[in-house]
């Protein structure tokens, strides 16, 4: 927390975000890129034959890390444009240098890749935290591969399933997500050098009209600054559907994400499956006896923040003019930074709730066995013409009975007793020795324990094999709850 209590301090920073992703975020790393670019492009215009020195460069490599914000503030107030601001301090840093810093560039040139190299490093640090929830939930998939629970259709008892299969349903999606978040990294373009409004004339007259070192220039830059390739046309700005392809992905996490939170909560409720809480939590001021699933409703929030965040990218790409307009400016500083720091408070907490979550099997146990004869009247209605029933008459027998248990079951509030109707029908006769064998719960499962084997050995293991373990042993940020 800041040392004072009268401003406005961001609770993405100060509840919700991990340090890196933060740290990514900073003025410090912002205005860094832009000097790294200014670096590249002056070692890659000299390299090219301009009239830049090596002592220039290398004096704007010895202060690249000092910055008097101060400084740079009174600049800008000055100057109304903070681009030029740090142009002029930059100068004033390495006055040796002060001549060709910029040279021939536009200030998209390091506010556009400024931003690409933060967002693919963001992206990167996603990609980590993706892998560490999915190891989390890969080992609770495999811990409880076997566990026969309820499945819920339209949150009405359903057919069973098992508690690791279910949360193969959770890791399923985020591999998806784990997908397109490499898939981005590895497709990302650099701006480049482009020029004012694209068409690289500034750099045209630079070469006195050669174009092949134009096109040299671009590659040189977009390689010293990690990039493969840079973006084939642009105008002033790269294209704003980057931003919506970015924020897309970041919407589907937290589409993920929100996802698994209802479902913990839902399960919650029930009973049968908790998120981890600390000895001292306190789930309520007034309700002392309550434990509240406060880290899935946390989630629930940050990730309706990101989806609607993301539609103001969609608005920034579709309202572009031409070459290029302002108003996407201040839209970006603020949905896309944010959006990062969202998807990284989410991502701390599905892992931290996958590694702490507190299964009931007791609970799940019971409320399987209240609903399993009704569940298993198929298995006995089979079981029943096996045995040289008619199935029509056997079918009939069941329909009666389990309507009298449902009835005696909601209006007396007493234990499913379907099977004891069954057992004493004389029409069940036949099988009645049988019906505890055809009530076991792990009949009823299919493939379900076999499905999560086969799932974390054959998707989640190609994808993050060793870098689970590497992810789990790396610093861990507190989860403030």
């Amino acid at each position: 927390m800041t040392d004072r209590g009268d401003r406005f301090d961001h609770p993405l920073i100060e509840r919700y975000a991990g340090r890196e992703m933060a740290r990514l975020f900073s003025p410090a790393a912002r205005h860094g890129a832009w000097r790294e670019l200014w670096i590249a492009l002056a070692r890659a215009e000299r390299q090219l034959g301009l009239p830049i020195e090596d002592a220039q460069i290398a004096q704007l490599e010895s202060v690249r890390e000092e910055f008097d914000w101060d400084r740079v503030a009174a600049l800008e107030k000055e100057l109304r444009h903070d681009v030029m601001a740090h142009v002029h301090h930059y100068g004033e840093l390495a006055p040796d240098a002060k001549g060709i810093i910029h040279l021939g560039a536009t200030s998209c040139f390091v506010t556009d890749n400024g931003d690409l190299m933060i967002y693919r490093r963001a992206l990167q640090a996603v990609e980590a935290r993706l892998v560490r929830a999915i190891d989390a939930l890969a080992a609770f998939a495999a811990s409880w591969r076997a566990q026969p629970c309820l499945g819920y259709t339209h949150f009405q008892v359903a057919q069973p399933t098992t508690v690791g299969k279910r949360a193969t349903l959770w890791i399923q999606d985020l591999l998806i997500d784990l997908d397109e978040v490499r898939r981005l990294i590895g497709w990302l373009p650099a701006r480049g050098v482009k020029g004012t409004t694209g068409t690289q004339a500034s750099f045209l007259a630079l070469f006195d009209g050669d174009h092949d070192k134009v096109v040299e220039l671009d590659r040189l830059v977009c390689e010293a600054i990690g990039f493969s390739k840079s973006i084939p046309v642009s105008g002033q700005t790269y294209t704003r559907k980057i931003d919506w392809t970015i924020h897309q992905c970041l919407s589907g996490i937290a589409q993920t994400a929100s996802k698994l939170a209802n479902d913990v909560r839902l399960l919650s409720h029930e009973g049968e499956v908790e998120e981890p809480s600390e000895s001292k939590q306190i789930g309520s001021s007034a309700m002392a006896y309550k434990k509240n699933p406060m880290r899935c409703e946390r989630m629930n929030a940050l990730a309706r923040y990101v989806i609607a965040a993301a539609d103001t990218s969609a608005q920034t790409a579709a309202t572009q003019w031409l070459e290029r307009t302002l108003d996407d400016s201040a839209v970006r500083r603020i949905a896309i930074p944010e959006s990062f720091l969202a998807i990284d408070g989410i991502l701390m907490l599905v892992e931290n709730v996958a590694r702490g979550f507190v299964v009931y099997p007791k609970v799940i146990e019971r409320k399987l066995a209240e609903s399993l004869p009704f569940l298993a009247t198929e298995e006995i209605l089979m079981a029943g013409v096996r045995a040289g029933g008619d199935r029509q008459e056997l079918h009939e027998v069941i329909r009666v009975h389990s309507r009298e248990a449902a009835r005696r079951v909601k209006m007396e509030g007493v234990p499913n007793p379907l099977l004891e109707l069954i057992a004493a029908d004389p029409a069940f006769a036949p099988v009645r020795e049988l019906l505890p064998e055809l009530l076991d719960p792990a009949r009823f499962v299919g493939r379900a324990p076999e499905q999560v084997d086969a799932f974390l050995a054959d998707e989640v293991e190609p994808r993050i094999g060793g870098a689970g373990a590497r992810a789990q042993s790396a610093v861990e940020d507190e989860v403030r709850v």
